[in-house]
């Protein structure tokens, strides 16, 4: 089954427009196929994801009807990082409305609840600059170790997200940095070649990590996975 339908949350705003599948392999896939043609600000939904990924294609996927499983389409977009804050936040205050949750971001793309994963976002680029960002947010089912938000309708939940991302002001950056609970942390940095361990001090202007090690050399990520070290 397929539907669509649009969304304003405020007369101020620009239409979201919805569209929900009951299965499909990924919202993002789908959503990157249409990048020529498909407008600004579709939404894409879906009840199951059959080859969902997350970072670095790892393979992301929950029974059918548990999970918020949505994609959003941006054209004349800013830079991938941007928006991946920008929906980061979004999720961030769907889940304080709606479930009472006070979450926060652990670097680079991770909604978390008491450190355990709570969301994932990932934003990829079309060849025409179209921007397509994906979120899973585990509301009525959790793999082992993560976190869910309770027993939320996911159409319900993407309303409060959507209203939320049209709340955000210009610049996320101070927003951002206040609710990331990586900052301050000792962190491990596992990249594509070497490992880091440091502790975590600032987010730049381009969204990358800067991390101080147990050298005093800082140095600036921007790929890596972040595992939160006990303090020595």
């Amino acid at each position: 089954m397929s539907t669509s339908d649009h969304f304003r949350s405020d007369p101020d705003s620009p239409l979201w427009h919805l569209r929900y599948v009951d299965e499909t392999g990924s919202t993002n896939t789908d959503l990157l196929a249409e990048a020529d043609s498909a407008p600004d600000r579709t939404v894409l939904r879906t009840g199951h994801q059959t080859a969902g990924k997350g970072r670095l294609d790892r393979r992301w996927d929950a029974p059918p009807g548990t999970n918020l499983l949505v994609s959003l389409l941006f054209r004349d977009a800013p830079e991938p990082a941007d928006l991946v804050r920008r929906v980061g936040l979004a999720v961030l205050g769907a889940a304080r409305r709606v479930a009472g949750v006070e979450a926060g971001l652990k670097w680079p793309n991770d909604v978390v609840v008491d450190g355990a994963k709570v969301a994932g976002v990932l934003a990829q680029r079309a060849p025409n600059g179209v921007v397509v960002v994906g979120t899973g947010v585990n509301l009525r089912w959790a793999p082992d170790g993560a976190a869910r938000l309770g027993d939320i309708d996911p159409a319900v939940f993407l309303e409060q997200v959507l209203r939320a991302f049209d709340e955000l002001p210009d610049d996320v950056g101070e927003r951002y940095r206040s609710h990331l609970v990586t900052l301050g942390q000792r962190v491990r940095v596992v990249r594509p070649r070497d490992e880091l361990v440091g502790t975590a001090v600032d987010v730049d202007a381009d969204g990358r990590l800067v991390v101080v090690d147990e050298c005093a050399i800082s140095h600036r990520v921007d790929v890596g996975d972040i595992v939160h070290l006990r303090p020595h």
